[in-house]
């Protein structure tokens, strides 16, 4: 059997949204086919736990010994979310020792989790974005260059992040300083855009067994204002319909938007395209390279409504890269 790495924690705000993640990973894998390793990487600390027994991961090779065995991993489960296991940083790691991985490669994973750049390059492929701008913590004019160039209410958010932390809507002028001061705690750079008005929508995209297979489209309906992190996360807070009531031609079209962007920006593993849908256009939001897998989470559900069993989406993404 396989020996497989799940690497799960991580030195952003979503540490314990990815060690329920890596949890549920583990808990789900197959067991006649893969041998899971629970690795948690945090800041400088990497290390496997055995009840109260820590055992550090040698760097050098990505391995462990435990007593006189040295166990070396066949590939990683990435189920850090935020970095550095989702903007590439440990897509490099990986990719100098030669050890398979499931997400994207990276170039993309840098590129995507930069939600500016990524939204530039969904636009050039002809999917619609909001208008938004891209600041900078150094830059003195962020306020004016809200004001005079974006129509309120806008979203601010860091532009390297997820899971919406730091993240507030300003429907006033006056909380747009608040506001910018909260994503900053968050990340040296921030996205303004503008609000759409309009259904929240996600679509899944996988590439198994030599083809591109978007997952049914699914609606998110929030109890807040808009899908932050406490609808995100706190049971009751947040409703999703897979697949999501639309006609069967705006599911195409939303598939196919989401086979397009997960081709054009060379995704490999499972990702989730976010969309505002007005009732006619989609708009592009941002895409999750390594999307939530804990018990709340939205892709093992698409996989359901798919008709695979959560054991069977680890396999196929394992699969893949074996």
């Amino acid at each position: 059997m396989r020996n497989i790495a799940i690497v799960a924690g991580g030195d952003s705000g979503e540490y314990k949204i990815s060690i329920g993640s890596g949890r549920q990973v583990e808990l789900n894998m197959d067991r006649e086919k893969f041998v899971p390793w629970f690795i948690i990487i945090r800041g400088k600390q990497w290390y496997y736990q055995a009840g109260l027994k820590r055992f550090p991961v040698d760097r050098h090779d990505f391995s462990l010994t435990i007593g006189r065995r040295k166990i070396r991993f066949d590939a990683v489960f990435i189920a850090i979310h935020g970095t550095p296991g989702e903007n590439g940083r440990l897509q490099g790691y990986f990719d100098l020792l030669g050890i398979p991985y499931t997400s994207c490669d990276v170039t993309t994973s840098a590129l995507t989790f930069n939600k500016s750049y990524c939204k530039s390059v969904a636009s050039t492929a002809g999917v619609p974005v909001a208008r938004s701008l891209h600041l900078f913590c150094d830059d003195r004019d962020s306020l004016e260059r809200i004001k005079a160039g974006l129509t309120l209410p806008v979203f601010i958010k860091p532009n390297n992040g997820g899971s919406s932390v730091g993240m507030s809507k300003v429907s006033l002028k006056k909380e747009l300083a608040p506001a910018l001061e909260r994503a900053f705690r968050e990340d040296n750079e921030v996205l303004a855009e503008e609000f759409i008005p309009g259904r929240e929508l996600t679509c899944g995209v996988i590439r198994t067994r030599g083809e591109v297979v978007a997952l049914p489209v699914t609606e998110i309906l929030s109890k807040k204002d808009y899908f932050d992190y406490e609808a995100k996360y706190k049971t009751g807070m947040a409703e999703e319909v897979v697949p999501a009531h639309i006609t069967p031609a705006q599911a195409e079209k939303c598939r196919q938007i989401s086979k397009d962007l997960y081709r054009v920006l060379n995704c490999k593993g499972v990702v989730r395209f976010d969309y505002i849908f007005t009732g006619r256009q989609f708009f592009f939001l941002e895409v999750n390279t390594v999307p939530g897998l804990s018990a709340a989470s939205i892709v093992p559900k698409m996989a359901r409504a798919q008709g695979w069993s959560f054991t069977e989406l680890i396999s196929r993404l394992l699969e893949e890269i074996l």
